[in-house]
């Protein structure tokens, strides 16, 4: 892990979308769920035992450090390789 905005951004100017840790999300997981998804802003499943984890880390294989990787996680477990990021909007 290293600190934000050390990396250039990419083309939407948002920092560290590889590799740097897992994002958890409140979304709950499904795996068949971006099957039939709405293709803007899906939301996941109303209910579920497991939240989804996104874009992976460094802990990981390489394969798995894309933005667009999904994977699961129990809400309740903290790890060395998961993070949130936060969001501002600007005027």
């Amino acid at each position: 892990a290293h600190q934000v905005g050390l990396k250039k951004p990419n083309a939407f100017g948002l920092y560290d979308m590889h590799g740097n840790v897992w994002e958890c999300c409140s979304d709950y997981f499904d795996k068949d769920y971006y099957k039939e998804s709405p293709e803007k802003d899906p939301q996941g499943p109303a209910r579920g035992s497991f939240r989804v984890l996104r874009g992976g880390s460094w802990r990981y294989d390489t394969r798995s450090t894309r933005s667009a990787v999904r994977s699961r996680s129990v809400a309740v477990v903290r790890g060395v390789s998961d993070g949130f990021r936060l969001v501002r909007e600007l005027d």
